[in-house]
């Protein structure tokens, strides 16, 4: 091989071709100059397609230009020998240089045809000018699009936190115009507040790691006037990884807020309405049976003391007045009970159309001697008060209740407002008291300026038994009346206090619009004993009971049949068939009530006079907290007094 490879290279039999050319100069310059020119252009023409490689390395393919410049690059050698072997016979090195071109110019030319079907497969110059116009015509759509949504505040962040677009719902909710926010950082949006606890920069950063970020912030607008904002920020990365942007999207959430609040407020309401009706239902259990007991009690007090009064000693002076003290003490027990069947709205109410300026006159006569000199007592009532229908009896006792909880709320004294005044409850209002129906009211406002109630104390006030006064001041029933006797008149009853500053009761009555039935009519006096000629059946479940109002009737002069249910009440007249004048009887019974009873009686003896009886109706004869029309009603504890004058009210027909 070293011997060929000699022989090859032996130059000492050969002689440059220029030698032919001795007698031509100028030819021999020609083929210098062209052959220079050439080899000069291949040379440069590798170096342009390695600089323009190495500027541009996302450029596919870029071995075919490596490959390409080194077949110039020989191509160029080629030329260079052809000018060196003028003078020198260096033809195997020629030959070489030219075999070393020929494996380049065959490695490209295979290259290139196997490159050829994937280069005709790129779009030409139109179709990229298509798909350019294409995608240009859908960033114009989708900027519409975004421009269009104006309920979403749509826009971009550098890495850094800086604004770099804005659409029309950015404009409408957050105030700023594009020219004005554009290039500003985004912690502008958050209060001073969020600002100083670094939310801006920690929103951002967990967006960067995590991909997102999503919370419900108070957000500041333009003007400086806050909202509450749903904000989403979505990280851009780009082919590192790295956040190289962040579209944020922010949703004004107050209005949803505010009614997730509402929603939240209507359900304590209801939880508490719920808790106040079933404390109602045990309590009017509790003053039903509770009542039958002081009936017995004050009756039979009642008859003691009449029978001690026939006798003058000073045995009997001291003992009636422990009957006396046991009388007061359960009619104080009385009085329990019927604040427990106002609570429960279960006591009979006997609604009627009232104007409230004048009621406020008796309750300035009630109040003032009981006041006290350090109270000042102001009555406001406006002018032309519309009419309401409410048991004007009860709605006095609530005032006094409500005035003397203020009197006792101003220790060292103070003013005591009353006032009257119209008003509309409109839908803003009773969204929030989901309990009262929008309307035309009077309200009824009872101020101080006492010591004021805490909110966890105001919460307590209308509940049965709940009080703030020391030991033996008070029963914790007189707000809860005022509460149950409210609501089963059809009205609202809303505290408003502060601590130190005093409380404000108000009572919302519905207004009416028939002022026919207005009366000022009063009571008319009625006889207390009987005629021997009348006859009564008493229908009592209570033994205690039946017997202090058979005792009782008998002592009035009346003929009395008595019976322990409605069952046996039939079974008796109708083995009595004399003349009866008068069912007095319970509502509540075993078996069939009184209602069905006087009804079953009314059957069988047309004409029939009804007194009802109760503790605790249980809407047989009361609904909605009136009296079914037509109906008498005596509520228990009974006396003397009231059993005479309910029974001779029935008889004589009034």
């Amino acid at each position: 091989m070293w011997s060929f490879l000699q022989h090859l290279f032996d130059e000492s039999t050969l002689s440059p071709h220029g030698i032919c050319l001795l007698w031509r100069p100028e030819l021999i310059g020609l083929h210098v100059g062209s052959d220079g020119l050439i080899a000069l252009a291949y040379s440069s023409i590798p170096f342009a397609l390695a600089v323009f490689v190495s500027k541009r390395p996302d450029i596919q393919y870029s071995w075919v230009f490596w490959s390409f410049a080194a077949f110039i690059l020989a191509c160029g050698m080629t030329h260079v020998m052809s000018i060196w072997t003028l003078w020198v016979p260096d033809y195997a090195l020629e030959g070489a240089v030219k075999v070393v071109t020929a494996v380049a110019s065959i490695s490209t030319a295979i290259a290139l045809w196997l490159l050829l079907p994937k280069v005709l497969a790129y779009p030409t110059p139109a179709q990229f000018q298509r798909v350019d116009r294409a995608l240009s015509e859908t960033e114009r759509q989708l900027r519409i699009l975004v421009d269009g949504v104006t309920d979403y505040a749509i826009f971009m962040l550098d890495a850094a936190g800086h604004v770099t677009n804005w659409n029309m719902g950015a404009q409408r909710i957050m105030g700023y115009r594009p020219e004005e926010i554009i290039g500003r950082h985004s912690s502008l949006f958050y209060t001073n507040e969020a600002q100083r606890d670094g939310l801006p920069d920690h929103a951002l950063d967990i967006a960067a790691r995590r991909g997102k970020f999503e919370d419900e912030v108070l957000q500041v607008r333009k003007d400086g006037s806050r909202f509450w904002a749903s904000i989403v920020i979505d990280a851009i990365h780009d082919d590192t990884g790295k956040p190289v942007a962040f579209a944020k999207i922010t949703r004004d959430v107050t209005e949803r807020r505010a009614s997730d609040e509402r929603l939240r407020l209507s359900r304590e309401q209801l939880f508490q309405s719920q808790k106040m009706e079933a404390v109602g239902q045990l309590t009017g259990g509790v003053a039903h049976d509770f009542n039958n007991l002081l009936t017995i009690i004050i009756g039979n007090l009642e008859i003691a003391l009449r029978k001690v009064e026939q006798g003058k000693s000073d045995v009997q002076g001291r003992l009636q007045r422990a009957l006396n003290n046991a009388q007061t003490g359960a009619r104080r027990a009385a009085t329990l009970t019927e604040r427990l069947l106002a609570f429960s709205r279960r006591q009979p109410l006997a609604p009627k159309p009232i104007e409230p300026s004048k009621l406020l006159l008796s309750v300035e006569e009630l109040v003032k001697g009981s006041l006290g000199e350090k109270i000042d007592l102001q009555i406001v009532r406006g002018g032309e008060l519309w009419l309401v229908e409410v048991d004007p009896a009860h709605l006095e006792s609530a005032m006094v209740n409500l005035a003397l909880n203020a009197r006792d709320a101003m220790p060292e004294g103070g003013q005591l407002t009353i006032e009257a005044s119209n008003v509309v409850l409109d839908e803003g209002y009773c969204r929030t008291n989901s309990e009262v129906p929008p309307g035309q009211y009077v309200r009824i406002s009872v101020s101080d300026a006492g010591t004021g109630m805490p909110a966890d104390v105001l919460a307590k006030a209308f509940e049965p038994f709940f009080t703030t006064k020391p030991a033996g001041r008070g029963t914790g029933l007189g707000l809860s009346q005022v509460y149950g006797f409210i609501k089963q008149s059809g009205g609202h009853v809303k505290i408003y206090s502060e601590v130190g500053h005093g409380t404000t009761v108000n009572i919302y009555l519905p207004r009416i619009f028939d002022s026919n039935t207005l009366s000022e009519t009063s009571e008319p006096e009625y006889p207390l004993t009987g005629d021997a000629m009348e006859t009564i059946l008493v229908v009592e479940d209570d033994p205690g009971v039946r017997e202090y109002i058979v005792e009782t009737l008998q002592e009035l002069k009346y003929r009395v049949l008595h019976a322990a249910n409605g069952e046996l009440a039939l079974k008796m007249l109708e083995r009595d068939a004399g003349h009866l004048d008068l069912l007095l009887t319970d509502v509540v019974l075993p078996g069939i009530n009184g209602r069905q009873l006087a009804e079953a009686l009314q059957a069988k003896r047309p004409g029939i006079r009804t007194l009802y009886v109760t503790g605790y109706s249980r809407n047989a004869i009361v609904h909605q907290g009136r009296l079914d029309p037509g109906v008498a009603m005596l509520q228990k504890p009974l006396t003397r007094t009231s059993l005479a004058q309910g029974i001779r009210r029935v008889l004589d027909g009034h």
